[in-house]
């Protein structure tokens, strides 16, 4: 038992000292970015609570209850479906291709590979859970339960996979020279497109907008628990780390070690000026400092710098994220403006923010251009939105997609899920 000891401390000693071993071994490489991959997919997992808690609070007190149903509902079903068929739709795909292969995932792991085929597809998997949960947050108390699981089904095995392949399988996208190192497009701006056309479909809860038009006179839709938003959105931030981070697809090295550093840092820095700018353009607008606006704004400055999270300077990663922040306000009113009932904010923290996160990774990362960063957003938003449409469009016109009026007055908690909250008088 000694000797087993000794060697293992040996070979962790060796394999973070870069002075006393320059080069691990290649099976101790595999089990660090195995490691990797299973504790920061552990971090993304987590991400669910976090959406779960700030749609609940975020929602009126009559539909917390069926919140948690989508919420642990599309968990369970988007992991099978991107088992069946969704991994092998995105990472099958042929080198500079546009869609891979209708086949279920198969372990193929080997030394040669660098980490676990198995510790992959968990780490990727609950990407595909986050980019589902944005649309989950903006179509809210209103979308029957359901017609948004089989959405969610189809979002999470067929269109995210095919536009993930696009970049991160190698596929056309990747060949031209984009990049989106964590997703703000690719997961980010793609469950926000797939909000807008839920969004558009629906059309918002009743008695949400005035007749008048006037953004001002909307009427008032009370969140049901502010700490329940704050205390998601800080778990979100926390699953970011491992969003973020996890993203480098290494630990085993020197160089892996150091560059996920740098992207814990970043990434916090980024959450921290959104918050502020958040709170900043609230009080110097509107006299008043807005939480949510502070919530959201925090979000806003995480989803800007997961495009590249990696290359910013500290500094400049302070400033992507105020941006973010800002332009999630703006995008907010805007939204309103027209009449467009997101719920939770979904659409101007993942899509608008995501947009400019990645529009603005050439001005760090010499790699790439802003042509095909503009290229590459647009195809991305264009093939989610226009196809999330449609399916939208095709189960309203069969099974249905919104709950009724009546329903809808009586609230989605009773409606839905057959839930009934009582007070201590009844």
């Amino acid at each position: 038992m000694f000797k087993k000891i000794l060697v293992f401390s040996t070979i962790f000693f060796c394999s973070f000292n870069s002075y006393a071993l320059a080069e691990v071994s290649a099976e101790v490489e595999y089990i660090f970015n195995t490691f990797s991959f299973l504790i920061c997919g552990f971090l993304v997992m987590w991400m669910a609570a976090g959406f779960c808690m700030l749609e609940s609070g975020l929602v009126t007190t009559r539909s917390v209850s069926t919140i948690a149903a989508k919420n642990i509902g599309k968990f369970a079903i988007v992991c099978v479906v991107f088992y069946l068929v969704g991994y092998n739709l995105g990472y099958g795909i042929p080198e500079g291709g546009y869609i891979g292969s209708f086949s279920t995932w198969t372990d193929s792991s080997s030394l040669e590979t660098g980490y676990s085929d198995a510790s992959d597809w968990f780490f990727q998997a609950l990407f595909v859970c986050a980019t589902v949960s944005i649309v989950s947050g903006a179509v809210a108390e209103r979308i029957k339960i359901w017609p948004f699981f089989i959405f969610a089904a189809i979002l999470g095995g067929i269109i995210y996979p095919i536009q993930m392949g696009w970049q991160w399988g190698g596929g056309w996208l990747a060949t031209l020279g984009f990049s989106d190192f964590a997703g703000s497009t690719i997961v980010h701006a793609c469950g926000g497109a797939a909000a807008l056309a839920g969004v558009i479909l629906l059309g918002p809860r009743l008695g949400r907008f005035s007749n008048t038009g006037d953004p001002a006179n909307m009427e008032p839709f009370a969140a049901s628990s502010i700490p329940l938003v704050t205390l998601g959105t800080f778990i979100l931030w926390m699953g970011w780390y491992g969003f973020n981070g996890g993203s480098q697809l290494a630990l085993g090295s020197y160089e892996d070690s150091t560059a996920m550093s740098r992207i814990f840092m970043n990434t916090q820095l980024a959450g921290c000026g959104g918050c502020i700018a958040g709170a900043v353009i609230t009080r110097l607008v509107g006299g008043k400092t807005d939480i949510i606006m502070m919530l959201n704004g925090a979000l806003a400055g995480l989803v800007s710098i997961t495009a590249e999270p990696l290359m910013p300077s500290p500094m400049a990663a302070i400033v992507i994220g105020a941006v973010g922040g800002l332009i999630m306000y703006v995008g907010t009113n805007f939204l309103n403006s027209l009449k467009l009932d997101d719920v939770v904010g979904a659409i101007p923290v993942h899509m608008f923010a995501g947009i400019w996160g990645t529009l603005i990774v050439p001005f760090s990362n010499p790699d790439t251009s802003f042509g095909t960063q503009i290229i590459g957003i647009i195809s991305v938003i264009t093939f989610v939105f226009i196809v999330s449409f449609l399916v939208f469009y095709v189960i309203k016109n069969t099974v249905g997609l919104r709950i009724s009026e009546e329903a809808e007055k009586l609230g989605t908690d009773k409606a839905e899920v057959g839930v009934i909250a009582y007070s201590i008088r009844d």
